[in-house]
């Protein structure tokens, strides 16, 4: 077993390597905020324990003797230690861990909260996330999840409701498709076509159907619940759709229709219960999504460069 008592002081050890590199007590006092006695005392104390001098006394101030340069080999162990354990610490509390639950719209949460996340991921890896997609406005936290995206700002108590973007939704065909049934030349004319949109009996938020944007009834639509197979049925010369510009803008199928005279804007929110928002990974996920929002605008409002 260890005899502690045999054993020099590393807190003394520390110091006699302060005095190593100052020189002098009063220096080392001055910057470890104490005084030049305590310093004194504790040098005559690590003497002790070492069985003889650590220091000589020169017109230059402080130096080591033989007996404190062994000392110093062990001071300094003793400091990179030290530094090492508060390099793990600071480690493990920069390091975020556990699950955080991200409820969102479908088209957002695959085009902006997955990349978002996954390079959040990469310099967290012990951050676990679900991506849970859902097209509805926000009302309340009732998806169990932590963090809760949708469209329009909602009317919440205890809760928090936190602004993320604005976007843009566009008309959108196939040249194909106009070439067929004409280009219109204004909003009215949309009441001949086919109209690609959400299926009406089934949306949550009013403002992604036709009625809301001013859109006149169409002769014919195709309806469906998912953004994605709105985009496909476009595509493949369905009609024209109200798309997302972050989505259709990027297809090669798809041109703009009314380009220059019709644009819905809309905006993202995120709700948050309070308690969720303490938490570290929770409040590095909505900072992630923030900076993946901020460096995208142009692709969310559909502006081309």
């Amino acid at each position: 077993m260890v005899d502690f008592s045999r054993l020099a002081n590393p807190e003394d050890l520390l110091i006699l390597l302060s005095v190593a590199r100052l020189g002098r007590f009063n220096a080392v006092a001055d910057a470890l905020g104490t005084t030049h006695t305590t310093i004194s005392r504790r040098i005559q104390a690590l003497d002790k324990q070492l069985g003889g001098r650590t220091l000589a006394r020169t017109q230059h101030g402080w130096e080591l003797t033989a007996l404190g340069l062994s000392a110093l080999g062990a001071a300094e162990a003793i400091e990179r230690s030290l530094g090492d354990l508060a390099a793990a610490v600071r480690q493990d509390e920069d390091r975020l861990a556990g699950l955080v639950r991200v409820s969102t719209v479908d088209g957002f949460g695959a085009e902006f909260a997955a990349p978002a996340l996954v390079k959040l991921q990469a310099q967290h890896p012990q951050l676990k996330v679900e991506l849970l997609s859902a097209t509805r406005r926000v009302h309340r936290n009732r998806s169990g999840a932590d963090l809760e995206i949708g469209v329009g700002r909602p009317e919440v108590q205890n809760a928090h409701s936190i602004f993320l973007t604005n976007y843009s939704l566009r008309l959108y065909a196939t040249a194909a498709y106009l070439h067929r049934r004409g280009v219109p030349e204004s909003v009215e004319a949309l009441r001949s076509h086919r109209f690609v949109t959400y299926v009406e009996s089934a949306l949550q938020v009013e403002e992604l159907g036709p009625a809301s944007a001013a859109l006149p009834a169409p002769a014919t639509s195709f309806q469906a619940t998912s953004i994605f197979a709105q985009v496909q049925a476009v595509r493949h010369d369905g009609g024209i759709g109200l798309l997302p510009a972050f989505l259709a803008a990027g297809v090669p199928e798809l041109v703009p229709v009314l380009e220059d005279s019709f644009e819905r804007r809309l905006s993202m929110w995120v709700l948050a219960r309070p308690e969720a928002l303490r938490s570290n990974a929770v409040a590095a996920v909505l900072q992630a999504l923030h900076a993946e929002v901020g460096h995208r605008q142009d692709a969310l409002l559909g502006v081309r460069r």
